[in-house]
């Protein structure tokens, strides 16, 4: 009887196995394929250099987003995060290894025996203990899959992290020399301008001209006049921008070259395949589904049996003794859920929708990667024929505004032509500088958006 109870005990974890829900596969509507090439075709050129904002050209650029990789405050939080992470996995992996305690409690005491007499007593009963659970079904090693995929994907976040502030600090010092080539344009106007309202104001001094034309002339110089200090302060919240990202206080930055003789890099040589493969935040995203992976088989073992191994082994010390007695004992246990009242499979359910949540997560990372790569090649597409249109406009601006001002001095127009004129062309030029500044972030978001210098 005795064996066939026990034989019993036995076999009740391979009956408790059949009561444990299947996992579900998962949503076939998660599954994305890359497209074999892109929509855009543009001339390509070899890899992504690891150090891809030195393709620029500019040294100052790239001491800045070096700066902004060791110090941004950011990315020193996402390295505690992975810190955490780590720690979080080797508390995960002790699952697997047995626990051992050792504890030696001891008392000692002064009692009166029915005689009357005073008796003192000592005891203490050092003793080590082990226990181990036996991982039959995994519950403990797929615990521990998810803190090494989750940890993973922490560490994707990070490198995710450090290529957004790269690319930040790439593009916010373009936008620093774009308005400090504003700055220099209008400046330049602004003594034209004055020049012009000086002449001005000599031909209405020497009744040559009504004062119409010398109040139009001080007009467009106070007009050209107030956008500097806008400029010039936007100048100073760009240096301060860009000194968060380097981790530093608020400070004037030192520029390298100048803003035309900054270089756009080549276009990679990168296929879409491979884009999957570059991407941290695709990583993360696989990272992110393989854990809830491990979360699900989890919890499906949470339906099964654990079986527990335990053993202790001490001594009993006393001074009722003459010596030491030593004790021991060996024991197992088997804990069989039987009623939990629907916990175990609404955890199981939630377990489920979390790893659906996490596949559909990875199509949207894989998908939004591939929307973004197709926008920064079809604006560095488009932006090229925007630039050969806008300087043929600003060619025939600028001939508008030399006849204006050959007829304004031969006496055959008025002053308001040639201001038209001038107004005209300095649009032009703003729109000039304004388009190689979206041309040079477009490369920083390219570069960005095919995952930076990481991959394969």
């Amino acid at each position: 009887m005795a064996g066939q109870s026990a034989r019993g005990l036995l076999l009740l974890p391979l009956l408790l196995t059949a009561c444990a829900p299947a996992i579900s596969p998962r949503p076939s509507a998660s599954a994305v394929a890359p497209p074999a090439e892109w929509r855009t075709a543009l001339p390509r050129a070899g890899e992504v250099d690891r150090r891809w904002w030195t393709a620029f050209g500019d040294a100052r650029l790239a001491a800045l987003v070096e700066q902004a990789r060791t110090n941004n405050v950011d990315l020193a939080v996402a390295s505690a995060r992975v810190a955490e992470a780590r720690a979080q996995e080797k508390v995960s992996r002790s699952l697997l290894l047995p626990t051992l305690s050792a504890s030696a409690p001891g008392t000692e005491g002064r009692s009166v025996n029915p005689f009357g007499q005073a008796n003192e007593s000592f005891t203490a009963q050092p003793t080590f203990q082990a226990a181990y659970e036996i991982d039959l079904f995994g519950r403990n090693a797929a615990q521990i899959e998810a803190a090494r995929a989750n940890a993973a994907a922490v560490e994707a976040a990070r490198e995710a992290a450090t290529l957004s502030v790269s690319a930040a600090t790439a593009s916010g010092y373009i936008t620093l020399l774009a308005l400090d080539e504003r700055r220099d344009l209008l400046v330049q106007t602004l003594n034209s301008r004055g020049e012009a309202l000086r002449i001005a104001r000599d031909r209405a001094e020497a009744g040559y001209t009504s004062q119409l034309e010398l109040r139009q002339a001080e007009a467009e110089y106070r007009a050209t006049e107030q956008q500097i200090p806008a400029i010039e302060a936007a100048i100073a919240r760009q240096e301060n921008a860009l000194s968060l990202l380097v981790g530093a206080l608020p400070a004037r930055v030192e520029r390298g070259r100048d803003f035309d003789a900054l270089t756009p890099p080549a276009v990679p040589n990168v296929l879409p395949s491979d884009l999957v493969r570059r991407r941290p935040d695709i990583a993360q995203a696989e990272y992110t589904l393989a854990a809830t992976d491990a979360n699900l088989r989890a919890a499906r073992a949470q339906f099964l049996p654990q079986v527990r191994l335990s053993a202790s082994a001490g001594a009993a010390i006393s001074s009722a003794l003459p010596d030491p007695i030593g004790i021991w004992s060996i024991g197992g246990s088997i804990l069989a859920p039987l009623f939990q009242g629907g916990r175990l499979q609404g955890q199981f359910d939630a377990a489920t929708a979390q790893r659906d949540q996490a596949a559909f997560g990875y199509r949207r990372a894989v998908l939004t990667a591939f929307r973004e790569v197709e926008d920064q090649l079809a604006v560095i597409d488009r932006l090229n024929a925007q630039e050969t249109a806008l300087l043929a406009q600003r060619a025939a601006v600028a001939d508008a505004l030399r006849h204006a001002t050959n007829r304004y001095r031969a006496g055959y127009s008025p002053y308001l032509e040639q201001i038209d004129a001038q107004r005209a062309l300095l649009a032009v030029d703003l729109a000039l500088i304004q388009l190689r500044t979206d041309r040079l972030t477009s490369y920083v978001a390219l570069y960005q958006a095919l995952g930076g210098g990481s991959g394969p």
